[in-house]
């Protein structure tokens, strides 16, 4: 049966009750095994050489374009203590809709009548500002004053000088002539001597002689005293010239020095008018952050301090809210080596959480359920989970995303790249290859065809 001896067997077996036997012998089985490895050897060739679109693939989640459409957490600027609520989880608010009242619990802010006792300590101060100004004008006039007054001095005591310098040069002129008169008399006296010694002149002559020779001496000790009096005069007048300047010169310095004591002290006052005006606007505006309120149109999310009584500090979350008009997107993460295949504008396919799809990888136009989208924004930084964020907005030329979506639903997200034979993406991937890296045809710019002299 197996051929192995020379002796056949095979016509002394009656065959037709085997049929397993006739079965065997008859080789379907060996032909219909040949044609299904024909088939499938066709098969694979035909699959091998199709083509395969190369995608990037990655996990992702659904957010907004705009970064204030985003989920965001209402804060208190204030520290205080929950009076009232509202709203509730889930309210519709608009921008500027109250959404809880805060008291205060700092003790320096409990007087009710704070914004008015700081007013009054602000006009007080005012006034005060007011007054030491008015000093200020009022030494300013009692300087002129001074300085005008001691010009008219000192002109009445300078004429006064100049008349005492006149005096003396009089005064120096008659001594000049009393001392002419007596060396004259002199002369004259001694002449007349001469002839009483020769009998020529009488007793009488020679004594009335004399006696005019001792008045012009007294004539010229009077002129001497008078002119030591007019240079006395001249003297004092000097005097009085510098005593008349360092007066008023003391006045006037002790005018300006309350003067700049005045201005400095306004000056003070003025500072501390400022500081109470910034402290008053300051309590102004604290009384108007007791009620919280929506930055913008959108729905509470959630409470994140609950309850009546509970105190919340300055910058603390205390309720979340959701923008009610956003632009949706989607932020898929890719490994660095991927980065380099990314470009604005690239067509990238979106599967999203609770859309039912069938998504061939390869093949992106047979794909069923997935929506389009284009690169909008590549991070330049790295995330802290080691990959790049992206950022791909709706496709306007694909069906719009679905209404119902949310933002923070999971999607599987693939960035279409080149087109490549399947035989040639199973060797990229069993290397380890990167996908190919390719840019669209730009058009080229029309050749100047002018030639340049």
């Amino acid at each position: 049966m197996l051929n192995i001896s020379k002796h056949r067997v095979k016509e002394e077996i009656e065959k037709e009750n085997l049929k397993s036997l006739q079965k065997i012998e008859a080789k379907v089985s060996k032909k219909v095994l040949r044609k299904l490895l024909y088939i499938f050897s066709a098969t694979t060739l035909t699959i091998m050489l199709l083509p395969w679109t190369q995608t990037i693939q990655s996990t992702g989640q659904v957010t907004t374009l705009r970064p204030d459409q985003r989920p965001q957490t209402i804060h208190s600027i204030i520290a205080g203590r929950i009076e009232k609520w509202f709203v509730i989880e889930g309210d519709f608010v608009k921008k500027g809709d109250t959404i809880l009242f805060i008291s205060e619990i700092k003790d320096e802010y409990f007087d009710p009548n704070l914004l008015a006792r700081t007013q009054e300590q602000l006009k007080a101060k005012e006034l005060t500002v007011e007054s030491y100004f008015e000093k200020v004008k009022a030494l300013d006039g009692q300087i002129d004053a001074l300085e005008q007054n001691s010009l008219l001095k000192l002109e009445q005591v300078k004429n006064k000088l100049i008349q005492a310098k006149l005096k003396v040069k009089s005064d120096s002129i008659d001594l000049v002539a009393a001392e002419t008169n007596e060396n004259i008399a002199k002369i004259q006296l001694d002449r007349f001597q001469e002839l009483y010694d020769k009998d020529l002149k009488s007793r009488t002559d020679l004594e009335n002689k004399k006696l005019k020779f001792q008045e012009t001496q007294a004539k010229k000790i009077s002129a001497e005293n008078k002119l030591l009096t007019s240079q006395n005069e001249v003297i004092n007048a000097q005097v009085d010239l510098n005593s008349i300047q360092a007066e008023f010169r003391d006045k006037i310095s002790k005018a300006e020095s309350e003067k700049f004591t005045a201005l400095s002290s306004m000056y003070d006052a003025e500072a501390v008018v400022t500081k109470l005006q910034n402290q008053y606007m300051n309590y102004s505006v604290r009384t108007g952050m007791y009620y919280i309120t929506a930055p913008q149109d959108g729905y509470v999310t959630k409470a994140i301090q609950s309850g009546l009584g509970e105190t919340v500090k300055e910058g603390e979350a205390i309720v979340s809210i959701m923008p009610a008009d956003y632009e949706l997107a989607v932020e898929m993460y890719i490994r660095p080596i991927d980065l380099p295949l990314m470009e604005k504008g690239q067509h990238v396919r979106i599967q999203f959480d609770g859309w039912p799809a069938i998504v061939f990888s390869g093949w992106p136009n047979t794909s069923y359920g997935t929506y389009g989208g284009t690169v909008y924004a590549i991070d330049n930084f790295i995330s802290e989970n080691g990959k790049y964020r992206v950022l791909v907005a709706p496709d306007p030329n694909d069906p719009e995303w679905p209404k119902a979506l949310r933002v923070g639903s999971g999607t599987r997200t693939m960035v279409l790249l080149k087109d490549v034979p399947v035989w040639y993406e199973l060797w990229r991937q069993i290397n380890g290859f990167p996908p190919e890296y390719y840019k669209k045809d730009e058009p080229s710019e029309p050749q100047n065809k002018t030639a340049k002299k």
